[in-house]
């Protein structure tokens, strides 16, 4: 096995358990007080609507929007580092067929591997920053890496001389 298989497999599968031990911290204490939190907020806007204040209406939907931006975050943060662990680990399985030498193919599984850890950890930071650059940048370098990464596979699938 090349060292380009072992990273993404090792690699996948170390994410893969990181994201669901993600999952399940935030399952059991994060996301039942989150879920409260958006249905008492809406209700509240609904409430204060209803009685004509609509100042306070929308302060509760400032927070309903708040709240909801956090959780689909969240979410997503351990969706997406089990989504990319999984296709790591697929594509570690047939890695040594993409007609790359060693060590380009190497640089491939590693930059797939750092775009897979830092885009969810973009997307997390983003939580604590509500909108903040370094977050935002993180998120976006991040995905870029996924993507010329997967393109570089393609592209090395398409040239093999088998």
């Amino acid at each position: 096995m090349s060292a380009a298989r072992k990273l993404l497999v090792f690699g996948g599968i170390s994410l893969a358990v990181c994201g669901m031990l993600y999952g399940l911290h935030y399952a059991i204490f994060i996301e039942h007080q989150t879920l409260d939190r958006l249905g008492g907020s809406l209700a509240t806007a609904f409430v204060h609507g209803a009685e004509r204040k609509l100042p306070d209406a929308h302060v509760a939907l400032a927070a309903y929007g708040a709240t909801k931006y956090d959780y689909a975050r969240q979410v997503d943060v351990h969706s997406h580092w089990i989504g990319l662990a999984m296709l790591m680990i697929v594509m570690g399985v047939v890695f040594d067929s993409v007609g790359f030498g060693d060590r380009t193919r190497y640089l491939i599984a590693l930059a797939l591997l750092v775009g897979s850890v830092i885009f969810p950890l973009g997307v997390i930071l983003q939580t604590e920053t509500h909108g903040g650059a370094f977050a935002s940048v993180l998120a976006v370098v991040g995905s870029g890496l996924v993507i010329a990464s997967l393109a570089a596979i393609a592209i090395g699938f398409a040239r093999q001389t088998n």
